[in-house]
């Protein structure tokens, strides 16, 4: 007699799968199938073991799997009725060897609620410890790199600088451009109003010279090549492909993640620049149209109002935002465990943590130069 899978959606608590019957090899096929049918969501997942009859090593691993694809969606799993003996057999075989999580038995939701903070605060500690490592070594690789102790892939790194940075002028060139246009046109709206709108052209220049145009293109190069980044290396890692490059004695940091930091800092000095010329293009072309200002008389405007400040400011935020990117890229691309639901798991959190930060370091950076009095 073959086991039987029944899934109870209990509202608001978690979500409950009752096995029964044996869960052994000659079964496999049925109950990985069945287990697979519930994709991962709030609030967790109950596995309730009290009616397995008979387990063996094909059915721990069953369970394990299905244990590990929730807590990898970021959602509780845990172990209910399991007899002692199944109990040691699917601890034994978990991945990393660990005792598996037990549901606590408590039907308060305060006490559930306090649960999932402190399983939220400890994958956040652990996330936070294995990217400060990972940091550690890439600046070391970096470092070696950059003297000239190790060597640099100028292959990879060409070719990756045409990924990031050659395929991306049309969307980011097209969206700066509109960017410039919208600011400009905003801004002669308000200026209006107090008979001032010949200052438009100093919000677009400004604006665009030292804010806008860096934190929008970085934004887009974040959602291009740091998903990319993650991607790639994800399934590198899922096909055993970084495993090889270990095991031929090469050093997957300087192999994959150095040319892609190189590549993207230097990448994002060329897309900062050519964005902020095109939104400089758009708030021009809105100038001409509407304000009556020719185009040589925006650009001298334009000289007049840009402090040189504003250019090496926004140069100099330009590289630091692309090593983060590829930084956030590649971490979250090696951290790709289990299955392909990973992948997109770790590309979905890399694009939005590089966004975060980025955004984090374009604060820390206004308040910094202001401080300097470059405001």
């Amino acid at each position: 007699m073959g086991s039987n899978i029944i899934w109870h959606d209990e509202g608001g608590s978690a979500v409950r799968v009752a096995l029964s019957g044996p869960l052994t090899i000659d079964d496999v096929a049925h109950y990985s199938n069945a287990l697979a049918a519930q994709p991962p969501r709030a609030p967790g997942l109950a596995v309730d073991l009290s009616a397995v009859t008979a387990i063996d090593t094909a059915g721990a691993w069953a369970i394990n799997g299905l244990i590990d694809r929730w807590q990898t969606a970021g959602y509780p799993a845990y172990l209910e009725g399991a007899s002692p003996q199944i109990d040691r057999l699917i601890t034994a075989l978990a991945t990393p060897p660990a005792p598996v999580l037990r549901r606590p038995d408590t039907g308060n939701p305060l006490v559930h609620r306090v649960a999932r903070i402190g399983a939220s605060i400890i994958a956040l500690t652990n996330n936070t410890g294995g990217f400060l490592a990972f940091l550690g070594q890439t600046l070391v690789v970096l470092g070696a790199t950059l003297i000239g102790r190790r060597r640099l892939r100028w292959h990879a790194v060409v070719h990756q600088g045409e990924a990031i940075g050659v395929n991306a002028l049309g969307i980011i060139g097209m969206l700066l451009f509109l960017v410039g246009l919208v600011v400009a046109q905003q801004g002669a709206v308000q200026l209006r109003q107090f008979g001032a709108e010949v200052f438009t052209v100093n919000l677009i220049g400004r604006a665009t010279t030292r804010e806008l145009g860096i934190l929008l293109t970085a934004i887009m190069v974040a959602g291009r090549s740091g998903s990319a980044f993650a991607a790639q290396i994800g399934s590198m890692k899922l096909n055993q492909e970084i495993d090889a490059l270990r095991t031929i004695g090469l050093d997957p940091i300087a192999v994959l993640v150095v040319p892609r930091v190189i590549a993207c800092s230097l990448m994002m000095l060329g897309l900062a620049f050519y964005g902020g010329v095109c939104a400089l293009i758009g708030g021009g072309l809105f100038a001409w149209s509407e304000l009556a200002m020719p185009p040589g008389a925006y650009v001298t405007r334009l000289q007049e109002v840009i402090p040189m400040s504003d250019f090496v400011i926004g140069m100099i935020k330009a590289p630091v935002f692309g090593f983060i990117i590829a930084l956030m890229g590649c971490f979250h691309g090696l951290q790709v465990t289990g299955n392909a639901e990973s992948v997109g798991t770790r590309t979905t959190q890399a694009v939005v943590e590089a966004i975060f930060v980025v955004i984090v370091f374009d604060a820390f950076f206004a308040f910094f130069f202001s401080s300097l009095g470059y405001n």
